[in-house]
């Protein structure tokens, strides 16, 4: 492994092609990626924040998920698994030449204009797709500028391209005109998918994808990334519960001075719990006695009937006698 670079990707690129090694140029930090090259030719690229070919071909229809993989399995350990989807007639040769250049160029923005990357060079590494296309250090480098400059005429602010992405709860005028892509876009963000999941799940190329959010965002319908800070968590905490109680022993007030309000901090006291409903929660040595439960018109006990209940003033025999005989009748 050569040494880590701190120089600027582009610059340890065009170093690499121009002496025509053969290997994977390795760019940390976010989102980074990788830019393999053949005999100083960029063959490929990939990156976290763009879909690679799999990933194009899958989303999207062209390829069955287990056409793949089975691509995948045959081809990996060889460096052909672009080859034998041509051979077995899966893919034209055309139809994957123009999916590996979208997916590099994708990837070769990422990966080239991370800020303040490190860069490893690893001599002799290639990709398990295989050689599709040879392409021009030159044209990749001057492509990904261009992409750069074009980004920014749109809406200045890289964070978008690799954020997750916000609609805004309201639009900023009464009538805004949307494309078909910027409605999908719009419709499946949900705040936690970036820009690269979202290109994955519509199965739309990288760069497109990024385009269009930079438009919305230039028209006010996605909320801008860093907006928020630590000060203002997107949850509330709840303050936990500590056992502490105030020290008995005081100490006295100085003399002339009226003695301190205690103050205790902390949440305040639980309540007590609620009385459970009859029948439940009668258990432990504070429990209730349970009453003898009576058979439907059986006669109270002697000890019950022969006690007299306390007559209070004012009180209204005719109505006592009233509900008495109710609540007879609904033994």
């Amino acid at each position: 492994m050569a040494a880590t670079k701190t120089t600027a990707p582009g610059e340890l690129l065009a170093q690499v092609a121009g002496e025509r090694q053969t290997g994977a140029l390795v760019v940390g930090g976010h989102p980074g990626g990788a830019v393999y090259v053949f005999e100083g030719r960029v063959i490929y690229a990939e990156s976290p924040a763009a879909p690679g070919v799999g990933e194009l071909l899958t989303s999207s229809g062209r390829l069955a998920g287990r056409t793949w993989q089975n691509a995948l399995d045959l081809g990996t350990s060889t460096a052909r698994v672009g080859r034998l989807l041509v051979e077995q007639g899966h893919l034209t040769q055309g139809e994957l030449e123009l999916c590996v250049l979208g997916a590099t160029y994708d990837a070769a923005y990422f990966a080239l204009t991370t800020a303040s990357p490190t860069a490893d060079f690893l001599p002799a590494a290639t990709h398990w797709l295989g050689p599709v296309v040879h392409i021009d250090t030159v044209a990749v480098l001057r492509e990904v500028q261009r992409r750069v400059k074009l980004l920014d005429d749109i809406f200045p602010n890289p964070r978008i391209d690799t954020h997750p992405v916000s609609p805004v709860a309201r639009p900023p005028r009464e009538r805004v005109t949307v494309t078909s892509l910027q409605w999908e876009l719009l419709i499946h963000a949900d705040g936690q998918r970036t820009p690269a999941d979202l290109a994955l799940l519509l199965g739309r190329a990288g760069y497109a994808t990024i385009q269009e959010l930079r438009r919305l965002a230039a028209l006010g319908l996605i909320e801008l990334p860093g907006v928020r800070t630590s000060e203002s968590p997107d949850f509330v905490r709840l303050p936990q519960h500590r056992a502490e109680a105030a020290p008995a022993a005081r100490p006295a007030p100085p003399a002339g001075e009226p003695p301190a309000v205690p103050v205790i901090s902390g949440p305040p006291p639980s309540l007590p719990p609620p009385a459970p409903p009859p029948g439940e929660g009668n258990t432990g040595p504070n429990r209730l006695p349970r009453l003898a439960r009576r058979k439907p018109g059986a006669k109270l006990p002697k000890e019950l009937a022969t006690e007299n209940p306390p007559v209070h003033q004012g009180t209204d025999e005719v109505l006592l006698k009233r509900i008495r005989t109710a609540l007879r009748a609904l033994r």
